[in-house]
């Protein structure tokens, strides 16, 4: 269990594309980060705090006397503090960590998809019911989204590229397969230095 806390390139586009992508971009940005630093400043953490968050996001099953002895604290503080922690969304959810390969969907890709217009972007972003899209991120750049693909084999992800393709205002995709993951990890509970 972890804890979540919180290649065809088509570069025609017009240069009045890309300074209208951008500005939506900015303002998005700084609301965004306005956001982000809103929140950073409600969350106090203290060291135990963020010590408890390690041992979650190493294993979120061990129970609170278990995290108690690590932290040497009673069950009920520990039980406290995870209550205060996921009221401030500092904890978001618990879910189990899956293993694709042994699920048959071995071919993990990230996939950038170039959009005509910031609306355009939403619409692909729809294409969360589909199975073998595990994560969907708008960007900066060149492309409008990042998705995180996950498919049984290439033949799949033709198919999968085929549907993304058709949607109207996809202008072209690029796309990376990993050869493989050396890491991969939530966010780290220490604080940023």
């Amino acid at each position: 269990m972890a804890i979540l806390l919180n290649n065809v390139r088509i570069s025609d586009q017009s240069a009045e594309h890309r300074s209208d992508r951008k500005g939506v971009f900015a303002m998005s940005s700084r609301k965004t980060n306005a956001l982000q630093q809103e929140v950073a400043a409600d969350v106090r953490l203290d060291a135990v705090d963020r010590t408890l968050l390690g041992l979650l996001a190493d294993d979120s099953t061990q129970s609170y006397a278990t995290l108690g002895r690590a932290l040497h604290l009673s069950p009920p503080a520990v039980h406290e503090r995870v209550k205060r922690l996921k009221r401030a969304r500092v904890i978001v959810r618990t879910a189990a960590q899956l293993d694709g390969a042994r699920l048959g969907r071995p071919l993990l890709c990230f996939v950038q998809v170039i959009t005509s217009t910031i609306q355009r972007t939403r619409q692909v972003a729809r294409l969360s019911s589909l199975q073998d899209i595990e994560e969907i991120h708008t960007v900066t750049g060149d492309s409008g989204l990042l998705l995180k693909v996950r498919t049984r084999d290439t033949q799949a992800l033709e198919a999968l590229l085929a549907k993304i393709h058709d949607i109207e205002g996809v202008e072209g995709t690029r796309t990376q397969i990993a050869m493989s993951t050396l890491l991969e990890r939530g966010p780290s509970p220490e604080r940023p230095g």
